[in-house]
């Protein structure tokens, strides 16, 4: 039996074959486009980084787009519809460098995420806002789940900051702690961790007990110096205006006019958690920190696991949950958190539930092995 004779119609068009002679089923390449943006209001150098980093983020974001700058012009060139998404992400990120005055690769790439979820046009006020300027530096966030963080710290006198490491939770509730204390909304600053041991037993140490304490709060002491003047955190501590202390010396205290940020709170037993946030007194409020996946604890269950069940519909409460989308530190980073991640949802048998209790949400009861496995 012989074949059927092909008509023109069913046949495809010339040019939509490759190069090889194969259908490319009708698709026609996008037609090119180059548009310019001129980059004044700025500092070039600084704006481009050094060996021009600005253009490698943004070809980064955009690998099919090709950006060229020369004297004080960013060329775009590419298919079209690319070119304008890539358009929008270097206005956006130009406008944040004439408010900021610096656009780091996490700008980029969260400005990158606000455009494509169809942010774009606040991007740059939303990022742009500082908490504190430090020695000509300025502290901001540099995500949007970062700022929707520091603005529940504003509208809510207790807030929990949940997320992986390098997230910003401690660093921005410090800020925000400072900024309070500088603008007299409080009387003084309280800044608290439980001491517990990172996965070893350090056994006995030597000295005072300011001294045993001492390399549990000094990551704590670290941020204080970060954001202040180095001459006058001495005099704070010394007077009492900003207090470090384990959070064993919090029992039978009652805080009034401070702004209270409990550190690692993942380490605190459901016992503490309620002597904490009990502690709290009249115009006060308490930022609490902490990273599910990082649970140091030998025995008993986590705290702040348990006060997500209890508190999460009390008013004037409010849960920041923050993801590896925001986290600020090497870009590494994040790609190690989601990786830590999806491991332990394979090993927990990939459902739902275990996803989420490996990301640090809790979602079930869940006994202190189950809090030794987060680790």
């Amino acid at each position: 039996m012989g074949s059927e004779p092909i008509s023109p119609a069913d046949e495809p068009d010339r040019a939509d074959r490759d190069a090889d002679g194969t259908a490319t089923g009708g698709h026609r390449p996008e037609p090119q486009l180059e548009r310019t943006v001129t980059l004044t209001g700025v500092e070039l150098a600084s704006f481009l980084g050094h060996r021009d980093q600005l253009l490698a983020d943004l070809e980064a974001q955009h690998p099919n787009v090709q950006f060229n700058a020369r004297n004080d012009v960013l060329s775009i060139r590419g298919e079209t519809s690319a070119v304008r998404a890539a358009e929008q992400l270097v206005r956006e990120i130009l406008e944040l460098a004439r408010r900021s005055g610096t656009v780091s690769s996490t700008d980029v790439r969260s400005i990158a995420r606000m455009v494509r979820d169809g942010d774009g046009p606040r991007a740059a006020i939303t990022l742009s806002e500082p908490i504190l300027t430090v020695r000509g530096n300025s502290v901001r966030p540099q995500t949007q789940g970062q700022r929707e963080y520091v603005n529940a710290i504003d509208a809510n006198t207790i807030v929990f900051g949940l997320g992986p490491a390098g997230t910003g939770k401690t660093y921005l509730a410090m800020a925000k702690a400072v900024q309070a204390l500088q603008r007299r909304e409080v009387s003084k600053i309280v800044l608290t961790r439980p001491a517990v041991e990172a996965g070893e037993r350090l056994g006995y140490l030597p000295g005072s007990l300011e001294d045993k304490i001492d390399p549990y709060l000094r990551p704590l002491f670290d941020a204080v110096g970060s954001m202040m003047d180095q001459d006058l955190v001495p005099k704070l501590l010394a007077n009492g205006t900003i207090e470090v202390a384990p959070l064993a010396y919090m029992r039978g205290r009652t805080l009034n006019e401070a702004f209270v940020v409990l550190d690692e709170a993942q380490n605190t037993t459901p016992e503490q958690m309620k002597m904490f946030l009990t502690r709290l007194g009249y115009g006060s409020k308490m930022v609490v920190t902490g990273d599910m996946t990082q649970v140091d604890l030998p025995v008993k269950q986590s705290g702040l696991r348990v006060v997500t069940r209890i508190l999460r519909d009390v008013e004037d409460i409010h849960f920041a949950e923050l993801t590896a989308d925001d986290i600020v530190r090497h870009s590494l980073v994040g790609r190690i958190v989601d990786a830590y991640a999806s491991y332990d949802e394979r090993q927990a048998g990939g459902t739902p539930q275990a996803g989420a209790q490996a990301r640090g949400h809790d979602t079930t009861d869940q006994d202190s092995t189950e809090g030794k496995r987060d680790r």
